[in-house]
């Protein structure tokens, strides 16, 4: 198939002596980054109560090392599959580094997968071996391979966060350093480093052939083009899930380009995280954005200080939306921005350990209105876009020079392109090596040398990137009228009361929505609005107040977008969507596709 005329083109290229260190396997750049310093702390390890400790670079090789000979010893071959199931933590890391040693292939698999995504993906994969984080995560992949077929005990599990590491350890303490620099050495850029599956919105998951060349490239390329992030001094904190690509670059990114790296999976208490490990930037997706700017909205109405936090909201938008002006921010501008500084501001960041200066968002769009908040309050969010085929990032904006409201300029080495038909195109050191035993689709996801990353895009005349929706996702009135949803749903969902909506119309004479509730905020909203804080989800949605938030939400919403884009009906589902129950991928996306499914009922009353 030929590559469709892209309608314009924005591409860096790795000239000019950029080093992409193009002859590096992952754990080349690894022992590069350790040799410079291998007394010097590599990550920081939760030691309990609240206290870290250092890791350097020499102790994190030599643990990494010592389990990789025991999968030596255990028999993995060169390339074979290990899967890897559990919570983001230290040891995560440690055994995807301690693979890469041995020769092997990560398949991460996600805390919350279930036994059908395990079994399909243990099976399509042909793992071999398992490291787990717990007893749990091993029964589940135990009982995944024995729905799938798989004989008890044939394929070999250690649990990482009890005994297994320590078995493995001595398992390998005959290999010898020979053995095993031979294995590792043999990697280079082609070799396959990771088999990371979709998420499986639109049907089953597909397996992403990433290579060691794909995941230190992007990452050096990262590094030239957001190198203000990365500076001497710089610590990194993981909470997202290490299975998904977009943590997992992140990885690789803070230990390549020498920061600090400290992982948690206790979400429940991530402000004292932040106050204990003080990182200087952290990843996120929109909807962590979202929550904190709500939950801080939430606690200052309940305090009586809703007002002020409004004020200190539209001043620290205004602010920094006049940074993008020629005269910059006026000195009444400025006077109001220092005092909201004191009270408000300035608070925000201490919850989030007072150091914290950037922040890396992907995963959906984060919308203008939010970058600009943290932006004006001090906190820089850097939005970037990309897939699991390109090694999470393609595009991503400068700190020192962003456009907020798109998701910034190719990464040195990678293109974009937009096709006739408005769909985004992709190519460069990021884009995969195909899927994994999928031939058919991997022909249909290329057209010529560009990747057909299947969003809906425009680049302005600056270069900048936009993401208007998913090419799959575009509705299509029955009047020819094609609207994208995304923006509509990131929209209604600045207010707190709004978990998930879901835009619909297809073939439809006009635009509706269902809404899901956030049973997160929701309780604090009530409350802030003279309601019981325990009313039950089908009562809520169903109660006057709740409805006119949400009608109110609507309206703002349709301001933005022409009457035949506009929201004409809602229906508010007293239902949750969330990963337990199949509704939301591991990244929080909605299956579009099972929520249309199974709420069909609902949708026909709105249209009857």
């Amino acid at each position: 198939m030929d590559a469709p005329a892209p309608t314009m083109t924005q591409t860096l290229t790795p000239d000019a002596g950029l080093d992409l260190r193009r002859g590096a396997s992952l754990t080349d750049a690894l022992l590069e980054r350790i040799s410079l310093d291998p007394g010097a702390a590599l990550m920081l390890r939760p030691a309990g109560d609240g206290a870290w400790v250092e890791v350097s670079g020499g102790e994190f090789l030599a643990e990494a090392s010592a389990l990789a000979k025991g999968l030596l010893a255990a028999g993995l071959e060169a390339g074979g599959r290990v899967a890897l199931f559990g919570a983001t933590s230290y040891e995560w890391t440690l055994c995807d580094y301690a693979i890469w040693f041995a020769g092997g292939v990560t398949v991460p698999f996600y805390d919350s997968s279930s036994k059908d995504q395990l079994s399909w993906i243990i099976t399509d994969a042909e793992v071999g071996f398992a490291l787990v984080h717990t007893e749990d995560h091993a029964d589940r992949a135990r009982e995944a391979a024995a729905a799938a077929g798989i004989e008890a005990g044939t394929v070999p599990v250690w649990v990482f966060g009890d005994s297994g590491l320590d078995e493995l350890r001595a398992l390998g303490a005959d290999v010898t350093d020979e053995e095993l620099e031979a294995r590792r050495s043999a990697a280079g850029p082609e070799t396959l480093a990771s088999l990371i599956y979709t998420s499986g919105t639109t049907g089953r998951s597909k397996g992403c052939r990433l290579t060691h060349g794909n995941f230190v490239q992007i990452a050096a390329a990262a590094a030239i083009q957001v190198s203000e992030v990365v500076g001497p001094g710089s610590r990194c904190l993981l909470f997202l899930p290490l299975a998904h690509v977009f943590a997992r670059f992140v990885q690789v990114f803070a230990l390549n380009s020498g920061s600090v790296l400290a992982h948690t999976a206790d979400l429940g208490r991530l402000t004292d995280t932040f106050a204990e490990v003080r990182p200087t930037y952290i990843l996120g997706v929109p909807r962590v954005f979202e929550k904190v700017f709500n939950s801080a909205r939430a606690k200052a109405e309940a305090g009586g200080k809703g007002k002020i936090f409004a004020a200190a909201q539209a001043t620290a938008v205004a602010y920094s939306r006049a940074l993008d002006t020629a005269a910059g921010p006026s000195l009444a501008l400025r006077a109001r921005h220092a005092l909201f500084d004191r009270l408000v501001y300035g608070k925000l960041r201490a919850v989030m350990g007072g150091e914290l200066e950037y922040s890396v968002s992907g995963g959906g769009p984060l919308g203008e209105h939010l970058g600009h908040f943290y932006r004006g309050i001090g906190l820089t969010i850097i939005e970037g876009y990309g897939l699991t085929e390109t090694t999470a990032p393609v595009t991503v904006n400068v700190p020192g020079n962003p456009k907020l409201g798109t998701v910034g300029k190719p990464l040195p080495g990678c293109a974009v392109a937009v096709a006739p038909d408005g769909e985004v195109l992709a190519r460069g050191v990021c884009v995969f090596d195909g899927y994994w035993k999928n031939e058919e689709a991997t022909a249909e996801t290329f057209a010529g040398e560009w990747l057909r990353t299947g969003d809906l895009g425009e680049i302005d005349s600056e270069g900048f990137l936009s993401i208007t929706g998913r090419r799959k996702e575009l509705i299509v009135t029955s009047s020819g009228k094609n609207v994208a949803p995304a923006p509509l749903e990131d929209e209604l969902r600045r207010h707190p009361v709004i978990g998930q909506p879901l835009v619909v119309g297809d073939n439809r004479n006009f635009i509706a929505a269902l809404v899901f509730l956030d049973p997160e905020m929701l309780p604090g909203w009530l409350e802030n609005h003279g309601l019981r804080a325990d009313m039950a989800l089908a009562e809520a949605a169903a109660h006057p107040q709740v409805r006119e938030a949400v009608e109110k939400a609507v309206e703002r919403t349709n301001e933005k977008v022409s009457r035949a884009e506009s929201i004409r009906k809602f229906r508010i589902v007293p239902a949750e969507l969330t990963e337990a129950n199949g509704y939301l991928s591991a990244k929080q996306s909605v299956k579009r596709h099972l929520v249309v499914k199974d709420f069909a009922d609902e949708i026909e009353e709105m249209y009857a």
